[in-house]
């Protein structure tokens, strides 16, 4: 296989990526991106989570970069603790997105992620939250969840599988928002024209880079748009079959270093 050039940029997801299951990054991930930083290369997390959850996983880590978070909503200055851009999601518009996806499929339980470096997670009841590490505030009834600005909505369906939820969202609700199967388990509504890629085109900008000049890892297909922002993509094992596709290699899985395998290719 033909290597591809080094890259001014490392982009990687976080769960089922560069994070193993236990939330850690293996010493010989840190090592590889040990190997990039010392060829000028910066790395940059590129998430779903929004930042209040990550900011005590970037501590333990030690990560002082640039990060996009809550898919491409948010572009946080880890290092300096400071939102950079935020953009949320107009709640009468997630409202009603809600309602014409009911209409569809029947009931779904849904959450939101706040706007703002301390938002919080708020669940409504029967949702249940996919990751137990990420924080979270139950309240009493749906409306609940539009008492202050948000910039996502998450949603889960008591049958229906991510796909095909996703599927059934995007069709009913146009753009009124953007529709990003994030799973396993969740299926989520950002602002419209919004997603990792918009995330990623706007930390690049700030960082003086171009995007075509970034290594993408991801395991989602909230994933794609990445893929399709950065000059090279790369799947890991453990990726949705349709990023698998989408992807330029596929890797080993996150359990078993496969962001370090590429990155010593490229970088040593």
């Amino acid at each position: 296989m033909p290597l591809p050039p080094a890259y001014a940029l490392v982009a990687t997801d976080l769960d089922g990526t560069l994070l193993r299951r236990d939330d850690t990054v293996s010493p010989r991930t840190r090592a590889a991106l040990g190997l990039a930083a010392a060829a000028g290369s910066r790395h940059l997390v590129v998430t779903g989570r929004p930042v209040p959850g990550v900011r005590e996983l970037f501590a333990q880590l030690g990560y002082r970069g640039l990060a996009v978070c809550g898919q491409g909503t948010q572009v946080y200055d880890a290092g300096a603790g400071r939102m950079i851009r935020a953009v949320g999601l107009d709640r009468e518009a997630a409202a009603t997105a809600l309602g014409k996806i009911e209409a569809q499929v029947g009931q779904v339980f849904a959450a939101v992620d706040q706007d703002g470096a301390d938002g919080r997670t708020l669940t409504e009841p029967g949702y249940l939250m996919p990751h137990p590490a990420l924080p979270a505030h139950r309240a009493l009834h749906r409306d609940e969840l539009w008492a202050a600005p948000v910039i996502k909505v998450l949603i889960r369906h008591p049958e229906l599988d991510d796909d095909a939820l996703a599927a059934a969202a995007h069709a009913a609700v146009g753009d009124l928002a953007t529709v990003t199967p994030s799973g396993p388990g969740t299926v989520e509504l950002q602002p419209y024209g919004i997603d990792k890629g918009a995330g990623i085109a706007l930390a690049a900008e700030h960082l003086g880079l171009d995007p075509a000049t970034a290594i993408a890892f991801g395991d989602m297909p909230n994933d794609l748009p990445m893929f399709r922002s950065c000059g090279y993509g790369v799947a890991m094992a453990n990726a949705h079959p349709l990023l698998r596709a989408a992807a330029d290699e596929v890797t080993l899985s996150h359990e078993d270093d496969g962001v370090a395998v590429v990155l010593e290719r490229v970088f040593d």
